[in-house]
């Protein structure tokens, strides 16, 4: 009983701040993000076995840049770096079903950090901004309709879960909780949708799949990586639920998929 008052204390602080966060304004958003940011490739550096300062340095570097360069620099910059990103998290996916363990020699531990850690936070942060405009409820949503994949693929999957997922992976995740949390984010989707008075209905469905499928994805390489550390949790930060990495690894391996389609969205409407 003292460990579940514990850790839904703990989770509503983490969704209060966040929340809160994004609504007040971007300002405050992207201040909480990159603490969470900082967190999490302290964290991530752990569970890889590695120890670089200039991480960080990069970490704000790009950070600064992706946000006050977001339309000077989108064809010359912003652009390779989302296809670089995208290109090493599609690498980490075929790792994860393909071969036992992922192989971090040292230079791939550096790119794995800055191209799948790195600038995934920071996509996130600029998600809310992909139009120009900061528009809140994309994010808020983004977070809303993970949050409900995790929740439902949980209790779908102890409830009625039989088949697993990839168990070498991840026991506890099931093929009819991946189910139930996806028809679930997609109901999700269509609330958000309704009550939002954002994006089209078409749009947020979409949005619920790329998060459910991509967020699961996020979720098995962290623990994929977790596995390899010998860890159950990537920190300790948050009591009852481990470290930031843990909370945040759907959404950031999910962000730079949902930040591409957004941008094709616009380009194209």
């Amino acid at each position: 009983m003292k460990e579940l008052l514990t850790r839904s204390l703990s989770g509503l602080l983490y969704v209060s701040i966040l929340l809160l966060s994004i609504f007040i304004n971007k300002y405050t958003f992207i201040g909480v993000f990159f603490i969470f940011g900082i967190i999490t490739i302290y964290e991530f550096q752990k569970l890889i076995y590695l120890k670089n300062k200039r991480l960080y340095v990069i970490f704000i570097a790009l950070l600064v840049i992706l946000h006050l360069c977001q339309d000077e620099l989108y064809y010359y910059f912003i652009l390779p770096v989302l296809a670089l990103t995208i290109i090493t998290e599609l690498f980490l996916v075929k790792d994860l079903v393909t071969i036992r363990i992922i192989p971090m020699f040292e230079k791939r531990k550096y790119l794995t950090t800055i191209f799948y850690l790195i600038t995934s936070i920071i996509f996130s942060t600029l998600l809310p901004n992909y139009s120009g405009e900061y528009q809140p409820f994309i994010i808020a949503g983004a977070f809303l309709i993970t949050w409900v994949n995790d929740t439902f693929a949980y209790l779908v999957g102890k409830n009625f879960g039989k088949h697993k997922l990839l168990e070498r992976i991840s026991p506890k995740k099931t093929v009819e909780g991946f189910i139930g949390g996806f028809i679930f984010s997609l109901i999700a989707g269509y609330l958000i949708a309704i009550f939002s008075d954002t994006l089209s209905i078409t749009v947020w469905l979409i949005i619920s799949i790329i998060m459910s499928i991509f967020g699961t994805l996020g979720d098995l390489i962290q623990s994929k990586f977790k596995r390899q550390a010998g860890v159950k949790d990537s920190g300790t930060i948050m009591p009852g639920h481990g470290g930031i990495y843990d909370r945040l690894d759907s959404i950031i391996f999910a962000s730079p998929f949902l930040y591409a389609f957004l941008q094709i969205l616009k380009h194209v409407s």
